[in-house]
């Protein structure tokens, strides 16, 4: 054991401004909303915008006060959080108004299902177009006070997370505060938390045993000053009784980099769907000294097997973290078996939570996938998974204040979380079911494209296309603030990347970006080039190198790069090449362009050749007259003069008649993306030439 140290908690800060207050009652009065309601809005973003306190979804708050309806009646209503709204920036239409008549008569129910309830809200709601109130639109309701906050406090989960949380929960918080025993949220939740408030009308508040906190009030400033308040006294007793903390794994000598083992774990927690397909995932790279003092413990192991740290994170972490042993830098490729190894057990386990509990009962559940969606590292810090970059932050960001909640209680007595068994209703909750079920993927969903000259007109419009089909697309260009600029226009948190191509180093720095925030790359758009014009007799040796630096070495740079990275991910990949239409029919005082652009197009089929057996394929497309940075105006004049023929003759110069676009090419690189059995193949995108087309 080491030395006791007091733990570093701080205390949390009350942040109600009467001068702020006071300014967005005023604001919104102008925009027709009444005082209660603008309040609320104002300490529901107070707490909201605290981590330790509310993290993406877990918490509520509400008002009751009085709304008219669309014609024109009154009534008495609770404004409570609606599902999907984020407390941090809510509006006053993130609250929509219940009635509450028929919330308090379902009280006087014995049995509500929880479908009925959702039903029973959405019936009652003013405006119809409101999102859905909380599932703990009820317990709101069945509490007298006008206002009430509700926030799982990582401080108040260190208390409640105990094997004698009720005595415990009394020690610390006295008789100010009823204990609510663990229940479902729901009906039965909320009948039991207005029971216990009845019994004891004098509480200023509800602690719900593995669950979370509630605090009340007359007004919006009593229930948040005294959430704060009573979030304070647990984080002050965890700071002032925390035990010795326990003692630290070993680690290497020679730790492996994060970058080291990324690609690694990325593959081994894709989702094989059969016949080299997977639903790939998106890893986020998280540490910090806390995180990494925390992970260092030689029971993380323990922790993370004894689960989450409140049930509202099963929905992102599952039934809790994987921890793996810490990597050493000198024997890597042991440890990719090590995370394979790991990551079978996690899901094995996975599977055997699932039947086991799913077979309690005749509710017929389709199992999710069994991968893990948080893991540590030791000596390193942890990797959020998920299906996009958002879905893997949210994952880190759960990961560290699961470490808050299970360091505090394991401070002050041993981290006893809810069980599995107890667990598993809420993960397989029909309501959150439902959410999952209308969330469907797109084509490219979990993957990560990485395209060179991507802000060029060919390389934007490819990635805008490949992010608009669910990639992260990682744009590689010479210019890095164009390169950020495309990315910004395709979306989906795409990330933009200066880099010299030319240059191996910079190549392989573009690369390890895509590792740094994605966790991998799935698909390359080898795409960058530029011409040179001359007789290929009389070129200058110096243009025609640097035209091979572009035209062919860079191609063959980036490919090695992302065979690396996808040998290491073990899920396969696509190589994508532009070729050109240079590569089959060569141009009059081309060659300096064609005959880098043919070694190219060889090169992509040497690949197809080389590691078709790791599910790795590659492509190439044979693009002709695209306007771009390339075929510039000036470049397009200079053509047209060398086939004596006029500009718009040149650019629409093909069977079909018609000027073919970047947008087209960019169509066949998804083409080529998606075609999960088509490999070595070359398309062509150029309206139609028949000397182009192969033989």
């Amino acid at each position: 054991m080491s030395k006791k140290t007091e733990l570093d908690w701080n205390d949390m800060q009350n942040l109600w401004n009467d001068a702020d207050a006071e300014k967005m009652v005023a604001d919104y009065a102008r925009k027709g909303v009444g005082r209660e309601l603008a309040l609320r809005v104002y300490t529901t973003r107070l707490l909201g915008g605290e981590p330790r306190l509310v993290l993406h979804g877990g918490g509520n708050t509400s008002c009751k006060t009085r709304a008219t309806d669309l014609v024109g009646d009154e009534w008495d209503v609770l404004c409570v959080k609606g599902s999907g709204w984020d407390m941090a920036v809510i509006e006053p239409q993130g609250l929509p108004a219940v009635k509450m008549g028929a919330l308090i008569k379902a009280r006087a129910l014995n049995r509500l299902s929880d479908e009925d309830m959702v039903a029973l809200q959405r019936a009652n709601l003013i405006d119809p177009s409101s999102p859905n109130p909380s599932v703990e639109t009820l317990l709101h309701a069945f509490l007298p006070h006008r206002f009430v906050d509700h926030t799982h406090s990582t401080a108040v989960l260190a208390i409640v997370d105990q094997e004698d949380s009720k005595a415990l929960v009394a020690k610390v918080f006295g008789e100010k505060m009823g204990y609510v025993p663990y229940i479902m949220p729901g009906f039965d939740l909320a009948k039991a938390a207005g029971d216990v408030f009845d019994a004891d009308p004098s509480v200023e508040g509800l602690i719900l045993d593995k669950h979370g906190i509630f605090t009340f009030g007359d007004d919006a400033k009593q229930a948040y000053d005294r959430m704060i308040h009573y979030v304070t006294v647990a984080e002050d007793y965890v700071a002032k009784n925390g035990k010795p903390q326990p003692a630290k794994a070993a680690l290497p000598a020679k730790l492996a980099k994060p970058s080291d083992i990324a690609p690694t774990l990325r593959g081994a927690v894709a989702v094989a769907r059969g016949e080299g397909r997977y639903d790939r995932m998106i890893s986020d790279f998280r540490t910090s000294d806390a995180i990494v003092d925390f992970i260092n413990s030689a029971k993380i192991a323990d922790y993370a097997g004894r689960g989450v740290s409140t049930p509202d994170l099963s929905i992102r972490i599952k039934t809790g973290p994987m921890a793996v042993p810490a990597p050493d830098a000198d024997k890597l490729d042991a440890y990719k078996g090590v995370i394979k190894t790991h990551v079978q057990a996690f899901a094995s386990d996975y599977r055997a939570y699932f039947e086991t509990n799913d077979a309690l009962d005749d509710v017929k559940r389709t199992m999710l996938d069994p991968m893990p969606r948080l893991t540590l590292v030791p000596g390193l810090g942890m990797f959020g998974h998920g299906r996009t970059l958002k879905d893997a932050k949210i994952a880190s960001d759960v990961g560290e204040m699961w470490i808050e909640a299970v360091r505090g209680a394991e401070a002050v007595g041993n981290f006893h979380p809810l069980s599995k068994a107890d667990l598993f209703p809420l993960e397989y909750w029909s309501l959150e079911q439902a959410k999952l079920a209308s969330n469907k993927p797109k084509p490219l969903t979990g993957q990560v494209v990485l395209i060179t000259g991507g802000a060029g007109a060919i390389g934007a419009a490819t990635a805008k296309l490949f992010a608009a089909n669910g990639a992260h697309a990682v744009i590689v260009d010479l210019d890095p603030a164009k390169a950020t600029e495309a990315a910004k226009a395709a979306g989906n948190n795409s990330i933009g990347v200066g880099a010299d191509i030319t240059n191996p180093a910079e190549m392989r720095a573009a690369f390890d970006k895509a590792v740094a925030v994605y966790g991998g790359v799935d698909i390359l758009v080898s795409n960058a080039g530029a011409a040179w014009e001359g007789r290929i007799g009389e070129l200058d040796d110096a243009a025609l190198r640097k035209s091979f630096e572009l035209n062919f070495f860079a191609h063959q740079s980036a490919a090695q790069n992302a065979v690396r990275i996808m040998l290491a991910q073990g899920t396969g990949g696509v190589l994508l090449f532009n070729t050109s239409k240079q590569a089959i029919n060569p141009g009059p005082k081309f060659g300096a362009y064609g005959i880098p652009k043919a070694a190219t197009l060889f090169l992509s089929r040497q690949y197809a050749l080389d590691y078709g057996a790791h599910g790795i394929r590659s492509n190439a497309v044979n693009a002709d007259r695209i306007r771009s940075g390339l075929l510039t105006d000036a470049m397009i004049a200079s053509r047209s003069g060398a086939r004596g023929v006029s500009e718009k003759e040149y650019m629409s110069g093909n069977l079909l008649g018609q000027e073919v676009t970047a947008d087209d090419v960019a169509q066949a690189f998804l083409h080529q993306a998606l075609a999960e059995r088509t490999t070595a193949d070359v398309t062509t995108v150029d309206g139609g030439n028949i000397a182009a087309a192969l033989r």
